[in-house]
């Protein structure tokens, strides 16, 4: 085999403790040719922004596209870590994440929906039904998200904020979708969106959903929208009967941007094992707010002095993940393999 057939050959990429492999073809981020292998890499951006699809190199020879110091330090390169986003293997690779599991491996598909209701939750808050096809099933773990397969080969990612037991009932997903100010998809969404409009959607996507095989108290952190897969999880485990203790931490601007307040305390009722924190970073007089305000990462640090047997499980903004992960591992114990996470970038937070 000549050298420059040798370069054109796929890398195999191993992923570990799971052991699950994939190929990369010359050229190929790793994250874009595990998403086409249905291997669940952690990740948010795929811009080399946020940092969120950050592991350990074990072995192998990776280079790095453009990305931002924030996402990958030259210490952390120095270190071995590396952004799969826009890490291209040069040889067989070995990675650690321990994200990725053998469970999560249902499998990926393409498929159309039908827009079957939508309601405003919030001023800037969308909530969508979409209907699937009768005669097709999809299964995934409540946490999991999906993309919309837009025109020019753009997507955008979003959560599913049903619990997969209610697809018994109705084969339909909900997403909370939330404005963005120019955004090609949500002005779309806030403007044009009809009723009985077919969409085009391709998932499950993602690592993160409970692990059912611990028994440790969990701590549910969510920022803006980043409830949706919260409230998934939360009518996973009131179905499941899981009575692991969980304390749920929600945080908006204003109290307004907690838009189904009333549905979590509706689940406190019917779950006692669950506690529940509102958090409001910037609320004004006329907000008549209460409650336990400043940032909802912080919230947690003031309630919790030893994490270091707990899981925690972190879904919204990427500054406020990455905050937690950050923290509660530094400053609380908290072991870095019990830190589960989507961070949602915008296309505004890639391109500041």
């Amino acid at each position: 085999m000549t050298d420059a057939a040798t370069a054109s050959a796929p890398f195999q990429i191993t992923v570990q403790p799971s052991g699950r492999t994939f190929a990369a073809t010359a050229g190929e981020a790793m994250l874009a040719a595990a998403i086409r292998a249905g291997v669940g890499l952690p990740y948010g951006c795929k811009d080399g922004a946020c940092g969120s699809c950050k592991c350990k190199k074990l072995d192998g020879t990776v280079v790095h596209g453009e990305h931002q110091a924030k996402a990958l330090s030259a210490e952390e390169e120095a270190a071995g870590f590396v952004l799969t986003c826009c890490g291209v293997a040069q040889s067989d690779v070995v990675l650690e994440s321990r994200q990725v599991t053998d469970e999560s491996a249902y499998p990926i598909k393409k498929m159309p929906v039908r827009v079957a209701a939508f309601e405003k939750k919030s001023h800037d808050v969308m909530q969508v039904r979409l209907q699937l096809p009768a005669a097709d099933t999809f299964r995934y773990h409540a946490g999991q998200y999906v993309e919309f397969l837009l025109q020019g080969g753009v997507r955008r990612a979003y959560s599913m904020a049903n619990a997969p037991h209610t697809q018994a009932e109705a084969p339909g997903l909900e997403l909370h979708i939330r404005h963005m100010s120019g955004g090609k998809f949500t002005e779309y969404v806030f403007g044009a969106l009809k009723e009985k409009e077919i969409l085009r959607i391709e998932g499950p996507y993602g690592s993160f959903f409970l692990r059912e095989d611990s028994d440790k108290p969990i701590v549910l952190l969510a920022s803006g929208t980043g409830f949706a897969p919260i409230k998934a999880l939360l009518e996973h485990m009131q179905f499941k009967g899981i009575t692991r203790p969980a304390t749920l931490y929600w945080g908006g601007r204003r109290p307004a941007d907690l838009y189904m307040d009333a549905w979590v305390r509706e689940r406190l009722a019917a779950m006692p094992n669950l506690a529940y924190v509102p958090v409001v970073s910037d609320a004004l007089p006329d907000d008549h707010w209460h409650g336990r305000t400043g940032f909802v990462h912080q919230a947690v640090l003031d309630d919790f002095a030893d994490l270091s047997g707990h899981q925690v499980y972190a879904c919204g903004a990427p500054i406020v993940v990455e905050s937690a992960r950050d923290a509660y591992s530094a400053q609380r114990g908290l072991p870095p393999e019990e830190f589960f996470a989507d961070a949602f970038t915008s296309e505004a937070d890639k391109h500041p």
